[in-house]
């Protein structure tokens, strides 16, 4: 596997599940195809979902673009 992505570094996240806006997050842990993020910006209206997330996702490493 090729490593796109590296611990730390910071994405920007599709929609998912309850979240009805993209994210950006940070890394945390890497999976076969996916990986751990910790949720650091998202849209107001995602509050709730993202509480209850415990401010974390676990993201497909397909729908998560690097942030410059």
């Amino acid at each position: 596997m090729e490593a796109k992505f590296e611990i730390g570094e910071k994405v920007k996240c599709k929609k998912f599940g309850a979240l009805n806006h993209d994210f950006v997050g940070s890394i945390e842990k890497f999976y076969e195809n996916s990986a751990m993020v910790s949720i650091i910006e998202h849209d107001d209206s995602d509050e709730l979902a993202v509480s209850d997330f415990h401010k974390r996702a676990i993201v497909r490493l397909k729908s998560m673009k690097k942030i410059s």
